[in-house]
């Protein structure tokens, strides 16, 4: 999510059996029935505000390319569902990203053979910031 609100901030990230939030409005209205002093407009407001799908959804050209992402989750992860939609998102709005499905639950066993390929990539992504503090 960080990555998403501060595209300036970040070189890559590496969501692993991510949370994404609600996956609709209507998901997130359902949550919040029952609490007081929150009208439609704020919900809504506040649903643009943290839903990754809806940051995706309105990503601005020019952040596009600002975050190299890697996105992995296990085809048994009870968070399948909202990973699968970040990645068709990212899709059909030309993020580049790479998108993993492997064999699979939300547990460290499945996070710990995700851990060498994330983490190659996000160490690839230093590559052209320390060559150019190098070459000062």
């Amino acid at each position: 999510m960080y990555a998403l609100h501060r595209p300036d901030l970040f070189s890559s990230a590496a969501p692993l059996s991510a949370y994404i939030g609600p996956l609709s409005l209507e998901q997130f209205k359902e949550q919040i029935r029952g609490m007081e002093g929150i009208s439609d407009s704020d919900a809504e407001a506040y649903y643009k505000k943290h839903s990754a799908l809806e940051l995706v959804k309105a990503m601005p050209e020019e952040q596009i390319n600002a975050v190299r992402w890697y996105i992995d989750c296990g085809d048994d992860d009870f968070l399948y569902e909202g990973n699968s939609l970040i990645h068709i998102e990212m899709k059909k709005k030309g993020i580049p990203h790479e998108y993993r499905v492997r064999d699979g639950a939300h547990n460290w066993t499945y996070w710990r053979e995700s851990l060498p390929r994330c983490s190659s990539l996000c160490v690839s992504s230093f590559s052209p910031i320390l060559n150019s503090i190098n070459n000062r």
